[in-house]
C-alpha cells in the first residue's frame, strides 16, 4: 500500500518499496507526458565470443520484443516521449571483435533525412534502426534508444581525425526517432567507462539536441557523461533545460547511487532529466526516474524484489524557455511578455544568492576544528572524517584547506546503535577517470568502527536534523539527501553565498539518514 507523507517545503512524498514520488507544484501552464523504462535485459551468455549477424539480430530481437510491449504501454498512458537505457539491446563486456555482429551504421540526421520505417531499403544491415523507427511511428511517440554504431574511416564529420588501429570507429550511441519514425538525432558517448574497451571516444565532444512539437528542445547524454563538463554541463550552459539520459549505472553508495546522482544533477542544474537505467542485480545496476527541479518520480528496487523491468510515466512541466515563450498564451491569445521558466543565464547551479525563500540558516563555519580526525576510503578516495560522538552538536573537518561544517541533532529510533561521521575530500579522483572534487559528506558508517565509515550502506534507522556547509572553489555543487532504502529527500533549504559557501539544511526526515552530500565538481582541474 502506498503511504503519503508530508515534508516541510514540499507538497508531499508518496512512497512504498517500489515507487517513490516527491512533488512540489511549479507555476507552469505547459506540460507533456514522459516515460522511461528500466530494462531487465536479456544478456548474451558469452559476450567475448563473436556471433554472426543473424545470431546477434536474434539476440537483439528478444530485447526489442520487450521494448515493443513497453512502448505500447507507454502510449496507452499518453506518453509523448519514451527513453530506453544504455546497452539495453546488446548488453556489455564485449571486445571489438565480439561486438561486430551487433553493429549498424547510423546515418547522421544533421546531414540527411531518413525514415527507416518507411524507407527500409535505403541502407543494408539496419534492421534494428528499422524496428525502432516503426515502434515510434506505430505508437506515435518520440523514442530514444541506445545501440552500437559503426562508422568508417575517415569520419565524414571529422575527416582529419586519425583512425583506430583496426580502421573503423565503434561508438556507444543514442538514437532518437520522431513520432512518425524519422531519425532526428544521433549522439556518440564521449566519456566512456572502464568496461567499454570495445568503443571509441569521438575525436570531438558532440553537443546534440533535438526539437519536439510538445516541449521544445532536449539534449542527449549517456551514463558516465553526467559527471563531466562536456557534453552535459555544456548543454545546460547553452540553455538546454531538458535532458535525455540512457544509462547502465553501477551503484556505489553512499555517494554514487543512480537515483542520488540523477536527482542531484536535476536539482543542481535546474533541469528535467529523463533517466532510464538497466536492471541487472549482479552488477548492482538499478535506479531510474523522471526528475524536474520540482518533482521526482523514480524506481529503486529493493533487495529481494523480483529482477524485472519497470515503466515509469509522469506529467512533466515544459522547461525549454524558447518553447514556453513561443507557445504559452493568455486566454485572449496574446503571447505573455514574461517567461514561465528561467532563462539560460540563470538556469542551474544555484547562481542566485539563495535557492529557497526560507530565512538564512545559522552559519556553522564558526565551529572550531574537531580534533579526533581519521582517514578512511570512500569510493576509492581518502576522506578525512570526524565522528559524531554526541546526539547533537557541531563538528568541523578539513581535508587540506577545504573544510566542511555540520550542525546536527540525531534522533535515534529504538535501541539502534549506528555510527555517523562527517567527511571531507578535496583532490582528484583517479579510479574511474580523472575528476577534480570538493566533497562534504555526512554518512552512516557500515559498522561501529571507524574503518567502516565510507563503506556501502543502503539502510539506516537514525533520523537527523542537520545543517551542512562547505566553502567551494566551484559553482558546480550538487546536493543530495538519501534516506533508508535509498529513498530520495529534497533538501529543505539550499543557499549559495557570493564567497562560494554552500549551505544545505534539512529536517523531518521520512526515514533514517544514509547520506547527505555536497558534491563539488572542479571541471576545469580534471586534466591538471
Amino acid at each position: 500500500m502506498t503511504e503519503c507523507h508530508t515534508i516541510r517545503g514540499l507538497c508531499g512524498v508518496f512512497l512504498d518499496s517500489i515507487l517513490h514520488y516527491v512533488k512540489t507544484e511549479p507555476v507552469m501552464d505547459s506540460w507533456y507526458v514522459a516515460a522511461v523504462y528500466e530494462h531487465n535485459l536479456i544478456l548474451k551468455s558469452k559476450p567475448d565470443v563473436p556471433l554472426s549477424r543473424l545470431d546477434a539480430l536474434q539476440h537483439m530481437q528478444k530485447n526489442l520484443d520487450i521494448y515493443e510491449e513497453q512502448a505500447a504501454q507507454a502510449a496507452q498512458q499518453g506518453a509523448q516521449i519514451l527513453v530506453f537505457p544504455e546497452d539495453g539491446l546488446h548488453g556489455f563486456n564485449f571486445s571489438r571483435s565480439s561486438i561486430s555482429g551487433y553493429l549498424e551504421t547510423i546515418p547522421d540526421p544533421q546531414q540527411e533525412s531518413w525514415n527507416p520505417c518507411t524507407e527500409p531499403g535505403k541502407y543494408n544491415n539496419t534492421e534494428v534502426l528499422q524496428r525502432l523507427s516503426c515502434m515510434a511511428r506505430r505508437n506515435k511517440l518520440y523514442l530514444v534508444a541506445n545501440m552500437a554504431d559503426l562508422q568508417p574511416c575517415p569520419l565524414k564529420t571529422d575527416p582529419t581525425s586519425s583512425c583506430p588501429s583496426d580502421g573503423r570507429w565503434l561508438f556507444n550511441t543514442n538514437v532518437v526517432f520522431s513520432s512518425d519514425g524519422l531519425l532526428v538525432a544521433r549522439y556518440h558517448k564521449h566519456n566512456l567507462f572502464l568496461f567499454e574497451p570495445h568503443f571509441d571516444t569521438p575525436p570531438q565532444p558532440e553537443i546534440i539536441t533535438f526539437d519536439t512539437p510538445f516541449a521544445g528542445r532536449f539534449g542527449l547524454m549517456i551514463c558516465f557523461d553526467i559527471l563531466f563538463h562536456k557534453p552535459t554541463v555544456a548543454l545546460v550552459e547553452k540553455g538546454v533545460r531538458q535532458l535525455v539520459y540512457p544509462t547502465a549505472w553501477i551503484n556505489h553508495p553512499p555517494l554514487m547511487d543512480a537515483v542520488q546522482v540523477q536527482q542531484a544533477f536535476s536539482l543542481g542544474a535546474n533541469v528535467t532529466l529523463l533517466a532510464a537505467n538497466i536492471r541487472y542485480d549482479q552488477l548492482k545496476m538499478r535506479g531510474s526516474g523522471i526528475y524536474t527541479p520540482f518533482s521526482a518520480t523514480y524506481h529503486y528496487a529493493q533487495k529481494g524484489d523480483p529482477e524485472e523491468g519497470r515503466l515509469l510515466v509522469a506529467r512533466v512541466p515544459v522547461l525549454d524557455p524558447l518553447w514556453v515563450r513561443k507557445n504559452v498564451t493568455t486566454k485572449e491569445g496574446v503571447v505573455r511578455s514574461e517567461s514561465t521558466s528561467s532563462t539560460a543565464t540563470d538556469s542551474g547551479f544555484c547562481h542566485q544568492e539563495s535557492c529557497s525563500d526560507s530565512p538564512p540558516p545559522e552559519n556553522a563555519s564558526s565551529v572550531p576544528p574537531s580534533s579526533a580526525t581519521f582517514i578512511s576510503s570512500m569510493i576509492f578516495d581518502p576522506f578525512t572524517f570526524v565522528l559524531l560522538n554526541e546526539t547533537e552538536g557541531k563538528v568541523n573537518v578539513c581535508n587540506g584547506t577545504f573544510c566542511c561544517h555540520l550542525q546536527y541533532r540525531q534522533l535515534p529510533q529504538g535501541d539502534s546503535k549506528e555510527l555517523y561521521a562527517l567527511g571531507a575530500f578535496a583532490g582528484t579522483h583517479t579510479m574511474y577517470s580523472r575528476m577534480a572534487l570538493q566533497v562534504c559528506a555526512l554518512v552512516r558508517c557500515a559498522g561501529l568502527d571507524t574503518s567502516s565509515c565510507g563503506q556501502e550502506v543502503e539502510e539506516a534507522e537514525s533520523k537527523m536534523d542537520f545543517l551542512l556547509e562547505g566553502k567551494f572553489g566551484t559553482r558546480y555543487v550538487y546536493t543530495s539527501v538519501l534516506a533508508s532504502k535509498m529513498v530520495l529527500e529534497q533538501p529543505e533549504h539550499l543557499e549559495t553565498a557570493a564567497d562560494g559557501r554552500v549551505t544545505m539544511k534539512h529536517s523531518n526526515m521520512t526515514g533514517g539518514l544514509v547520506t547527505a552530500c555536497l558534491y563539488g565538481r572542479m571541471y576545469h582541474l580534471d586534466n591538471e
